[in-house]
């Protein structure tokens, strides 16, 4: 330990700094963030709470204040190398001369003749994944929470381990050059940072100069004081590297953005990863102008990503980085368009790296939006509440009025209002649902047609707007829109337009009708209007608008739209360079014959971090055949014809249960755990890439049950029939396969149809734990009562909203929209008429129909 705490600082000399005396203790010692200051400590750890189980310390037992003072302390975790010690044990990290990995360099006299090289920083760990690079064999894990036992000796840069032994740590390891890892070519390496000393004060001006000499001098240099920055970069040349920026919207997709600020930090280097909370991209864009090849990783939703290309337009940097999207919002209709998916779930970092590293660059238009009031509007219709400019003055992905600007406004200035509601992904979709049902039922855009007047390209289009009477228009410069829809859809045959594009110059313009907007959902497209190059959008009242989500009420106005520049991406593509060669003469088989097995949510959430037992709870559901190259896309139909076949004859065995329609891929070879893919990312992953005998699947509508008294074993392939005790999988109905009958038995009818009436009962009294015992007992959620009422009309009038939600998560969706037989109405039009806004919020974000009419 000695020798390594020694020889991790040896490459680079740190100059003493007086500044650090000036410092407090607590400033010194707990940072979580990165220190850009000239007081900027070398080797400084950057810590995070932890609640990491067991009492390690890595300062050791000599000098842990934990074992000293005989009680629990607080502990904290260094994103940077990974090591664990208790909060007030950081102190003592100095005593043992360990310091984190260098983040830069000293630009200090004595090492300007030294070699710049960056050499490994050892660490000692207790747990290690993955082999031994010197033996070739895997670390003995210690399961005890409480074992101090040292197994293997990491680097925190390249991630290369050894066992904890002089057989395989040798000596001479501890001076070898480090060369970074797999993702070297994205990393910056510290060599490259260096700090800089303050400029000294000039020497006095001697009494023989002209005063008028010496201000002209005082003034230069006072302006070159105010340029200094305590570090700056100097790339050496490199052509085959990609050096990332990496900036993180931590306020994104709930608390993902925190845990992945740390994430990133142990692959690069720190000084390459930012908080956008802590002050924006600019300083960091301008710091790093000069590398060349320079790529950036926005990880936040699109709005992160317009903040970032603003910012590069008013640096002007040229040539301008591309920009890569880590998905952490809720709409993603850029990242979705440049095939990085619609949302983080837990794909592993270091494989989004890659994907940075090998896409593909691209172009994106952005258009300008130049707002002039209008003079000829009617001071009659002023609205006092209107602004009379748009909250952003170009946009990257769709600009909009009409109805979805209005219910996108209403969730703005409610979650402006009440943002301790708006917390999660899940409330703020039901919160749009019940918006847009509201907006619905009030009509509030039907007259929308009679306010605007529309040219596009000298083409006036007001005529053909007046006609089809829109409740919407959307000027969309991507293909998706509204979390991922295609509202331009495919033109195919019509040669009036063309497909859309994203780099062609054009606008692509667009009308809905409420009709048009339902079946949005469900893969229909707008009206197309027009193709064009320019936009004289002219209105005569104020009306809700958005750009790139971002909501107002714009006052009557003439807005020019308008190509601005286009900006360069990164496309995630399909590494083919990934693909597993079996041997040198043979790189891919032409056949693949791979079973499949599928695997419950809840397994996956207990075991993913386990891959055998979650290997052992999985379920086989057959094999398929396909050719060595194949991707996703084509596994994906080739399971779902095995499902077909499958339908023959009645399920009598696990394997023969339909899958769920939400059912997505596995990969189980690419990291050290198990995680999902994105279905719209499937054409990118060869079925090579994660997975090598086995293909598995997740269902996250496959629920286990167990009886009291069984074993957590799984079970045998049996049919069900035949094990009325023991574990019992039951399979939510939806919308793509019947429900599930109940399991055979010998009572006489009518004790069934007494069961049945206990299940609407328990959803009458609202008494839920009755409710969902009897459901998973075998009773069927479709049943109804005398008056045609299902359990989700009753649930509904007693107001119980864990009913409800329960109803429509285990439900087929038919049940959405059945109607009771005296007036014909829904569980919807009753909500309404109850004034039960969640609930409506509820069916409605579960696709009930906004049609469905009743009796009446």
């Amino acid at each position: 330990r000695k020798a390594i705490a020694k020889s991790s600082l040896q490459h680079m000399v740190a100059q003493p700094n007086p500044a650090l005396a000036l410092r407090s203790d607590s400033e010194r010692q707990i940072r979580s963030t990165v220190d850009w200051s000239e007081t900027a400590v070398y080797g400084e750890h950057i810590w995070f709470e932890t609640n990491v189980s067991g009492d390690f310390c890595y300062v050791g037992e000599q000098n842990c204040m934990a074992k000293l003072l005989q009680k629990p302390l607080s502990r904290r975790k260094c994103a940077a190398c990974k090591i664990v010690v208790h909060t007030p044990c950081i102190e003592q990290l100095e005593k043992i001369n360990f310091r984190c990995k260098p983040s830069f360099r000293e630009s200090g006299s004595r090492n300007v003749r030294e070699p710049i090289v960056v050499r490994h920083h050892w660490v000692h760990r207790r747990r290690q994944e993955g082999k031994c690079r010197q033996c070739g064999k895997g670390f003995q894990q210690k399961f005890a929470f409480h074992s101090k036992e040292i197994v293997a000796i990491s680097c925190s840069w390249c991630k290369q381990a050894y066992h904890s032994k002089v057989s395989c740590f040798m000596l001479q390891h501890i001076e070898e050059p480090c060369s970074l890892g797999a993702h070297a070519a994205v990393v910056v390496p510290p060599t490259w940072i260096l700090r800089v000393r303050r400029p000294q004060n000039p020497l006095k001006s001697s009494k023989k100069k002209k005063r008028t000499s010496f201000k002209r001098k005082s003034s230069k240099k006072g302006a070159e004081e105010g340029r200094w920055k305590p570090f700056v970069i100097k790339p050496m040349p490199a052509p085959l590297m990609k050096p990332l920026l990496v900036f993180v919207n931590p306020k994104s997709g709930g608390n993902q953005g925190a845990k992945i600020i740390q994430s990133f930090m142990w692959y690069l280097n720190p000084r390459q990863v930012f908080d956008l909370s802590q002050g924006g991209p600019k300083e960091a864009l301008e710091l790093y102008r000069k590398v060349h090849n320079l790529r950036i990783l926005a990880c936040g939703g699109d709005g992160t990503v317009g903040w970032i290309l603003s910012i590069l337009d008013e640096l002007r940097l040229n040539p301008p980085p591309p920009v890569a999207i880590l998905p952490l919002g809720t709409g993603n209709d850029l990242a979705r368009t440049l095939n990085w998916g619609g949302g983080y779930t837990d794909e592993p970092l270091s494989k989004i790296l890659s994907h940075v590293e090998d896409g593909n660059i691209v172009q994106l238009d952005r258009w300008n939006l130049h707002v002039e009031p209008n003079p000829d509007a009617n001071p009659e219709e002023k609205d006092e509440v209107a602004t009379d400019k748009l909250p952003l003055d170009v946009f990257n992905n769709y600009f909009s009025l009409g109805f979805d600007a209005r219910v996108t406004l209403e969730f703005h200035e409610s979650r402006e209002a009440n943002p301790e509601k708006f917390n999660s992904r899940f409330r703020n979709k039901m919160f749009y649902a019940g918006t847009a049902f509201s907006d619905f039922l009030t009509g509030s855009s039907k007259d929308l047609a009679k306010h605007v007047k529309l040219v596009c390209d000298g083409t006036d289009l007001t005529s053909k707007i007046q006609d089809l009477k829109p409740q919407c228009l959307v000027f969309l410069n991507i293909p998706r829109y509204c979390a991922g829809t295609m509202p331009w859809g495919n033109p195919g045959e019509h040669h009036d337009f063309e497909p859309q594009r994203h780099d062609d110059g054009c606008i692509e313009v667009i009308g809905f009708t409420m009709t048009s907007l339902a079946a949005l959902q469900v893969g229909g497209h707008g009206e197309r209007l027009c193709q064009c190059r320019q936009v004289v959008l002219t209105t005569s009242k104020a009306i809700p608008m958005q750009v790139d989500g971002e909501p107002c009420k714009l006052a009557a106005s003439c807005i020019h739209i308008s190509l601005r520049n286009q900006a360069n991406m990164v496309q995630k593509t399909k590494r083919r360079n990934s693909m597993p060669l079996l041997n040198d003469q043979q790189p891919v088989p032409e056949r693949l014959r791979i079973r499949v097995s599928r695997i419950s949510m809840r397994d996956y959430e207990a075991l993913h971090y386990d891959k055998e037992k979650l290997k052992e709870a999985s379920v086989p559901l057959g094999i398929i055949v396909v050719p060595g190259d194949s991707d996703l896309e084509l596994c994906r139909t080739q399971i779902e014809r095995l499902q077909e076949e499958g339908d023959g004859a009645k399920p009598k065995t696990l394997s023969s249960q339909k899958l769920s329609p939400k059912w997505c891929f596995l990969d189980s070879t690419t990291a050290d755990r198990f995680y999902r893919i994105d279905r719209a990312q499937e054409h990118l992953n060869y079925v090579t890439e994660i997975s090598q005998d086995e293909l598995y699947v997740l269902d996250p509508e496959l629920v286990i049950t167990q009886n009291v008294g069984t074993s957590p074993a799984m079970p045998d392939l049996v049919d069900l029939s035949a094990a009325p005790t023991g574990h019992h999988f039951t399979f939510p109905s939806s919308s793509s396969s019947p429900p599930s009958s109940p399991a055979p038995s010998t009572e006489p009818e009518h004790c069934l149809l007494h069961k049945d009436d206990l299940l609407i009962e328990a959803a009458k009294s609202g008494n839920f734990s009755k409710f969902q015992e009897l459901h998973r007992a075998g009773r069927d959620l479709m049943v109804r009562d005398s008056s045609g009422q299902t359990v989700l009309h009753h649930a509904v009038k007693s107001g119980s909203k864990d009913i409800v939600k329960y109803i429509i998560e285990n439900a087929p969706s038919e049940i959405l929209d059945a109607t009771e037989e005296e007036n014909g109405e829904t569980s919807l039009h009753q909500a309404a008429a109850l004034r039960q806004r969640t609930i409506c919020h509820y069916i409605v974000e579960a696709g009930a129909s906004l049609m469905k009419t009743d009796l009446q």
